[in-house]
């Protein structure tokens, strides 16, 4: 058991509790009966005796009381009965939670009596979201994502399926944190949660900014934002870091306050906040974690407040305020409006690098970005798809202007050729890097015959370690070393280029690729050089 000693029914009911949804209508069968059973007496329990009905008394009664309803029915079979009155609270925008039982978890694969075997598309498309939880300890979040789904614009039913054996396992000890979280949806802040918002980081001793995409978005078409950013990072004496798993770079690196980008692991992330009371995320999700690093989410008494405009970030978030709403002008108003606290880390732009780490055994992959930093220059962008580097680049490089870093929002491997060829298209002025694993060119590597066709001023790094090396490193973080299929060798990345009509040199060292890198950047058109780092 957890420390709190509560089962996942447990830790769902307190969810249920904190969004009001102490009435449920329903019409149980034997999936709902450890559901039913476990009720508190708060609990009151209204029976249909045709699942159709269930769900139109449950619209009445949301339509009366201006709040989202629990609807509880009967696996696929109570579902179906009450899908037609579904499609009535679909297009009249009513918000009800409709959680069905499901069967044993371990059967449901195997068509057992009364399994739902594809639950969650059973009730698409008359309902915003549609989920059964992968697993038991993630009930209680899957239930409160679907609370703020029916409730965030526009409102409309949900569904949940649950297995009926998952009530009695044990809750996480972060459940605690879903009761508390709230979701707002607002067209601007307004003078209350501006107010609300500028007492909280007013308040705050240690404040601290993760900022993400939606930031350098915005900033793509109005350079305020930017301004707006930097302004009430140094007005509160912030330290800001970037989101997990960045696919822009939404703060200048070069800025006194710029502390990195937050490792994208529970606990990693929790260490890297831990001195910090108040954590303001602006234009990100709360979190995109990526290393499996079991641990508590924060540190008690961290208060998490999330402004974005997607409201799937917002209703998924297992922990922390959200507030919808246009990212730039919630900058704005927070800039212009909190407490100066006169402190000052530096001039802007005075952040300084660390040294790159070297090797005997040849140039390492650090120090490739330490040569990129040596000829930065307002007319580069950069993409990266090195996924070994994805710390390192923003640490490294100075991108101090929107829209000059490119990331693969997803795990899979072949963005970066193409995308750096669109984006040479696109923006024909400007100098596209692309540095891209050797593992990760073969999945993009025929966007060469384009940067050559249309001679398109892009420079593409293939950063060679002669393997998968982000696999590699995972494999011995997860105490599994010895996989099969990571090592590369042999590939002829020169010839290619060639053969496509892109002119290509290799590098051994740093010297060679300074020299080569700096005649790529005169270079009129593509130009591909293969690097060879040390693993």
């Amino acid at each position: 058991m957890t420390e709190t000693g509560k089962t996942v029914l447990q830790a769902s009911l307190d969810v249920f509790r904190s969004h009001g949804m102490t009435t449920i209508f329903g019409n149980p069968g034997s999936n709902e009966l450890p559901f039913l059973a476990g009720l508190g007496d708060d609990f009151r329990f209204i029976l249909g005796l045709h699942e159709q009905v269930v769900v139109g008394m449950a619209e009445g009664f949301s339509r009366a009381t201006g709040r989202p309803v629990l609807v509880n029915l009967h696996a696929a079979s109570g579902s179906g009965n009450g899908m037609g009155a579904l499609t009535n609270a679909h297009y009249g925008h009513v918000p009800l939670v409709v959680l069905a039982g499901q069967q044993v978890r371990r059967t449901v694969g195997q068509e057992t009596m009364l399994a739902s075997a594809e639950a969650a598309a059973l009730p698409m498309p008359l309902v915003k979201y549609s989920h059964e939880p992968l697993s038991a300890a993630d009930v209680p979040r899957t239930l409160s994502q679907a609370a703020f789904e029916a409730t965030t614009q526009p409102s409309g039913p949900v569904y949940v399926s649950v297995p009926l054996d998952d009530w009695d396992q044990p809750a996480l000890d972060d459940d605690e944190l879903l009761p508390q979280r709230s979701v707002t949806t607002a067209r601007g802040l307004g003078p209350e949660l501006e107010a609300e918002l500028i007492a909280s980081l007013n308040g705050a001793k240690r404040p601290v900014l993760v900022v993400g995409p939606q930031v350098d978005a915005a900033a793509l078409t109005d350079p305020k934002v930017a301004e707006d950013v930097t302004s009430l990072a140094e007005k509160l004496d912030a330290s800001v870091y970037i989101a997990p798993s960045p696919t822009r770079c939404p703060f200048p690196t070069t800025h006194p306050n710029f502390e990195g980008v937050l490792v994208p692991g529970i606990k990693s992330v929790r260490d890297q906040l831990a001195d910090h009371d108040v954590v303001l995320v602006l234009g990100a999700a709360v979190f995109r974690y990526h290393r499996w690093e079991p641990s508590n989410y924060l540190t008690p008494g961290t208060e998490v407040i999330q402004i974005t405009q997607d409201p799937r970030e917002a209703t998924r978030a297992p922990f922390g305020k959200a507030v919808i709403t246009d990212v730039a002008s919630a900058a704005a108003n927070l800039a212009a409006g909190v407490a100066d606290r006169d402190i000052r880390r530096g001039e802007p732009g005075s952040r300084v690098m660390s040294p790159a780490a070297t090797s005997a055994e040849g140039m390492t992959g650090a120090e490739i970005l330490e040569v990129l930093n040596e000829h930065v220059n307002d007319s580069v962008s950069y993409v990266n798809e090195t996924t070994t580097l994805d710390l390192d680049y923003l640490e490294r490089i100075a991108i101090d202007k929107p829209g000059m870093y490119s990331f693969p929002a997803s795990g899979g491997l072949g963005f970066g050729l193409p995308v750096a060829v669109g984006m040479s298209i696109g923006a024909p002025e400007k100098t596209v890097v692309a540095t891209i694993g050797d593992g990760s060119a073969n999945y993009g590597i025929t966007a060469l015959y384009t940067a050559a066709q249309l001679h398109t001023r892009t420079v593409f790094i293939i950063v060679n370690n002669s393997g998968y090396g982000a696999l590699s490193g995972f494999a011995q973080r997860m105490g599994v070393p010895k996989v099969p299929g990571l090592a590369l060798g042999g590939i002829d990345f020169v010839s290619l280029a060639r053969g496509y009509g892109v002119p290509a040199k290799q590098t051994n060292n740093r010297a060679e690729f300074d020299a080569a890198y700096r005649e790529a950047l005169e270079t009129s058109g593509p130009v591909l050089i293969d690097a060879l780092v040390v693993s």
